[in-house]
């Protein structure tokens, strides 16, 4: 496929996160852009907003004409995410047209380009936009693609004058394997997708075949303690090539010091909160430094980083209330979060809203989602977010809940958790999970703010 002779672009699953960046990207490039999703989302509307037509439609005969047959000039992009009995896909595929998945472009765009890539079950995002925003905020430039909204940029893609790319590497469907980084960072490999991967070992192979994928001479930069390692190893208070230690809470902000080597940088600031952002850092540090950029650039552009929506993010910060809502779906990603809070308000009750992501997912981790989910003092357990599956027999949220050794939890629909919080007023409370959960974030944050 040439890029280069790209003029207009259709996506399957044009409201994903992946999928609006790349929507974004060839809208910016001058590309007539369009798309299809099953529902209306704040993302969407924005798209439209921005100028990129987006349908709700399953209906093959309301495409445009130049869609309708393949062409050089017509590109088609498509996510695993999407069901295989959507009309428009196979009315694509009954045209004899090419579709080409959102990693398959994102491999061919970045395969040009010096390319940084994150990869992990979870901690990818946040990490992954740390690097981008280092090297906007230093002047060292980057263009990126994002599996997040950046509270920076207000964006998930950024685009750059130079030839880096920062790259957000997806494990999901082995997607990452599309890449050739020059930099490639793991930043964790807890078993996840196993609708996918069928195991563990499986999974951890596929991060194997993509550090395989690093060009000669280049960086694979690898958490401590997992299953393979590169040519740097990191962490967060153990000792090895890079590392935080001295990590302090002063006045709700995070501080540490950076140790690699003989390097030491001390009293660093980070702009957001999380004793698992302090490891993310580490990461994000060390990738600059590999490039030359200055200390004391990297540790003011560390201070100014704002992070990413539904990634501890403060929705109400108050006197008398504290509303964050987050995207952790796994049960380390929910260890590491009710962790940071605790530390983080020692003496506050906190309340817990989460909505498991997936009937296979809460199946295959039910014991670790029980076992963390107790460290709540209320819980607030909303039904299972199906995505792309359907129900397996006996995994519900009542399944779940009754194995949480905790008094003070239910299973509520969303209308409930308005009621209680309204009735409540709850002095720190959290929304969790990766499914529609976002929607409750504008009423909670109606109810609190007024409150």
């Amino acid at each position: 496929m040439n890029l280069e002779r790209i003029k207009r672009v259709y996506l399957l699953g044009i409201g994903g996160i992946g999928m609006s960046g790349l929507a974004r990207y060839f809208h910016h490039l001058g590309c007539e852009v369009q798309g299809y999703d099953r529902t209306e989302t704040e993302l969407t509307q924005a798209l439209v907003a921005e100028g990129i037509a987006v349908s709700y439609q399953d209906e093959p005969e309301n495409l445009p004409i130049d869609y309708r047959t393949p062409s050089e000039e017509t590109l088609l992009i498509f996510t695993p995410a999407v069901p295989k009995d959507l009309k428009l896909k196979n009315f694509f595929q009954g045209q004899g047209c090419r579709l080409y998945k959102r990693s398959e472009v994102l491999g061919i765009i970045s395969g040009s380009r010096y390319t940084i890539a994150v990869a992990g079950t979870h901690g990818k995002t946040t990490t992954s936009s740390m690097i981008a925003h280092l090297l906007k905020a230093t002047g060292y430039d980057c263009s990126a693609f994002l599996g997040g909204i950046s509270a920076n940029y207000n964006s998930n893609v950024l685009y750059g004058d130079n030839n880096v790319v920062v790259v957000e590497a997806d494990e999901y469907d082995r997607s990452f394997l599309t890449l050739h980084p020059n930099i490639a960072i793991v930043t964790s490999t807890d078993a996840d997708h196993l609708d996918i991967y069928g195991d563990e070992s499986h999974l951890i192979e596929s991060f194997e075949l993509f550090l395989d994928r690093v060009i000669e001479g280049g960086k694979a930069i690898v958490k401590k303690g997992l299953p393979f390692s590169g040519e740097i190893t990191y962490a967060k208070e153990e000792e090895c090539d890079a590392y935080a230690q001295h990590i302090r809470v002063e006045d709700g902000e995070f501080y540490f010091d950076y140790v690699s080597g003989e390097l030491l940088i001390s009293d660093i600031h980070l702009g957001i909160p999380g004793t698992h952002n302090v490891e993310n850092a580490v990461a994000a540090i060390t990738v600059a430094l590999l490039l030359g950029i200055e200390v004391e650039k990297i540790k003011e552009a560390l201070s100014s980083f704002c992070g990413v929506k539904r990634r501890f993010e403060y929705i109400v910060r108050q006197a008398n209330h504290v509303y964050i809502d987050d995207y952790a779906h796994h049960p380390e990603e929910l260890r590491a979060f009710l962790s940071s809070m605790r530390k983080l308000y020692p003496e506050k009750k906190l309340t817990v809203v989460f909505q498991p992501h997936l009937f296979s997912r809460t199946r295959d981790f039910v014991d670790g989602f029980a076992e963390v989910l107790a460290m709540a003092d209320e819980l607030l357990l909303m039904e299972i977010y199906p995505a792309r599956e359907l129900p397996i027999e006996g995994v519900n949220s009542t399944w779940l809940l009754e194995k949480i050794a905790l008094e003070n939890k239910r299973v509520v629909a969303p209308n409930e958790v308005l009621e209680l919080v309204e009735a409540e007023r709850p002095e720190l409370i959290v929304t969790v999970g990766a499914g529609d959960i976002d929607r409750l974030v504008k009423p909670l944050k109606e109810i609190l703010s007024n409150a």
